[in-house]
């Protein structure tokens, strides 16, 4: 019986002393990029751990090009899932791919199957008594020849939203904050926050490249910075672990 207890008291102190783990799971704009030391596309949650004290772990599940609906059903929800814990939490940010209505494996409807896999994420992380939170998707550099910044993401953004009311879930709107920040910068400058090169700039790339999604180095971290300070503003206790 001894033993038995001294094991249980172990397997306790364990589980308490485990730092908390958030979870990234979303698409290019947020995933980590291959090649770091000669590709210069980042993704912001590739560079949102140097916000973080060392007290708490980010684990980045983004991958490129996946949707709500090919994240769950290629069982990268279910990996995320199955390793949640008390005291995690799970950034959720898709609709970029979701949008892309010649894509079967990929599109979703935004006020059905989209709510619904929003919903799922939600609900199955709170059953693991982690913490979910929602950020619409980051803009795109897509200004109109009068230097106006139109939205690509349609009702998305919208849906997140009112998932986010109706569930009572933190909501970052990373669209909003990432259009003023493409906005400070302008229609040429902003250039910057993303991948524009001339062939062989740079070795990575032989060939043009104009890139208008996805970030460099200076854009994921800007978005990076951006969902850090969100985040200190709310009441999660989250923002503890935030520099």
């Amino acid at each position: 019986m001894k033993w038995i207890s001294l094991f249980f008291m172990l397997v306790t102190l364990n589980c308490l002393a485990q730092k908390p783990t958030i979870y990234g799971i979303g698409d290019s704009t947020m995933a980590n990029k291959v090649k770091p030391e000669e590709n210069p596309e980042r993704g912001w949650g590739q560079l949102f751990p140097q916000f973080l004290t060392d007290k708490i772990t980010f684990d980045n599940r983004a991958v490129n090009g996946r949707s709500t609906r090919s994240f769950i059903n290629e069982k990268l929800w279910d990996a995320v899932f199955q390793k949640l814990k008390k005291g995690d939490y799970v950034f959720i940010q898709f609709g970029h791919n979701d949008e892309k209505e010649k894509d079967s494996l990929r599109y979703t409807n935004p006020h059905t199957a989209y709510r619904h896999n929003l919903i799922r994420f939600v609900t199955e992380t709170r059953e693991k008594g982690a913490t979910p939170i929602l950020f619409s998707s980051v803009t795109r550099r897509n200004f109109n020849e009068k230097g106006v910044l139109i939205s690509t993401h349609g009702e998305y953004t919208l849906e997140a939203r009112l998932v986010a009311q109706e569930y009572n879930v933190p909501f970052i709107d990373m669209e909003y904050l990432s259009e003023l920040a493409e906005q400070s910068y302008g229609p040429e400058k902003s250039k910057q926050l993303h991948l524009h090169f001339k062939a062989g700039e740079i070795p990575y790339y032989k060939e043009d490249k104009a890139d208008d999604t996805h970030f460099s180095v200076k854009g994921a971290t800007e978005m990076a910075k951006i969902a850090a300070e969100e985040l200190k503003k709310t009441n999660l206790d989250l923002k503890k672990y935030i520099k």
